[in-house]
């Protein structure tokens, strides 16, 4: 017989470490199919946008995200050196 219990809540930080681990071995094996690197990555902020919209609704994620082109700038995303 199946066990009906929920999964015991983990962590917000374990629960990161979690998805980023399984969100980037889904984004290797994309690529590794075939997929461009630009393509997955477009991809993956179309499916976070779309279930946070989901999640919040339009207008909070659209505030949550208005002040992205700033921290982009200012290089909050960039991981590579010269990029």
């Amino acid at each position: 017989m199946a066990d009906d219990r929920e999964p015991p809540i983990l962590p917000e930080d374990e629960q990161k470490r979690i998805a980023l681990k399984v969100i980037l071995e889904a984004w290797d094996e994309a690529i590794a199919e075939g997929a461009s690197p630009e393509i997955v990555a477009s991809s993956a902020i179309f499916a976070a946008l779309t279930d946070m919209i989901d999640i919040y609704g339009e207008s909070t994620v659209a505030d949550m995200v208005q002040d992205w082109p700033d921290r982009i700038r200012d290089g909050e995303f960039t991981l590579k050196d010269g990029a």
